[in-house]
């Protein structure tokens, strides 16, 4: 019995490039995220993500190990893009004169920016998070958030009365609970655009004002 030819490395099965494979994996995770604009978790099956997506199921499986581990995955990238944003801020205020109010104010102008094109994606990705965010990823993720607003905080020389690091964690509650329930909220009614005015006005009020509480200058003034 004859036996075929060996298989020389250069005929076996090659990996996608790179570019072709973040193109399949991006188009499964924004096929995933607009199917859960229009329909429960539970109803989404894999053959719908991928037939919307335009890949068949062999691809699904070269990315994802199933319906969860998409979900988990577009939950860290997207997370990952709003780090990204947060970290980058203190870029904007290493001037000196720079004032912490103006710097409350560029910070925000970030968040909401990275928020801007697709706010119902992210009312999704704010959903998922409460689902599939276990206390393992949540907490040194959460971490992390509070480090980047440390950081904007010592950059804007902020004088507070209390330690930045307990200043920046509640400026990283007051920010993502507010932009997380204006996204989710938007679900509801996706015909009309986000107020992003009207977010925008409620960060600047709560973060500016509870700043404004824990600077040395209102303990001050207290005391008297």
């Amino acid at each position: 019995m004859k036996t075929g030819p060996a298989i020389r490395p250069s005929m076996r099965r090659r990996k996608p490039r790179q570019s072709r494979a973040h193109q399949t994996s991006w188009a499964l995770q924004e096929a995933f995220v607009r199917l859960l604009m229009e329909n429960d978790y539970e109803a989404i099956t894999i053959r719908n993500i991928v037939d919307l997506a335009g890949t068949g199921l062999g691809s699904f499986y070269d990315y994802f190990a199933n319906k969860d581990d998409l979900a988990r995955v577009c939950v860290h990238l997207r997370t990952e893009v709003l780090l990204k944003t947060l970290k980058d801020a203190p870029a904007l205020v290493i001037d000196a004169d720079v004032s912490l109010e103006r710097a409350i104010q560029a910070t925000i102008d970030r968040l909401l920016t990275a928020h801007a094109d697709h706010p119902a994606h992210w009312g999704v990705h704010y959903l998922l998070e409460r689902r599939f965010s276990g206390l393992s990823a949540y907490a040194p993720m959460y971490e992390r958030f509070v480090l980047a607003w440390e950081r904007i905080l010592e950059e804007a020389r902020a004088d507070l009365a209390v330690t930045s690091n307990d200043v920046a964690r509640t400026c990283q509650t007051i920010a993502y609970g507010l932009i997380a329930h204006a996204h989710i909220r938007h679900l509801s009614d996706t015909r009309h655009p986000l107020d992003q005015e009207s977010l925008r006005r409620s960060l600047n009020l709560a973060l500016l004002g509870y700043l404004n509480s824990v600077s040395c200058g209102a303990n001050n003034s207290h005391r008297r």
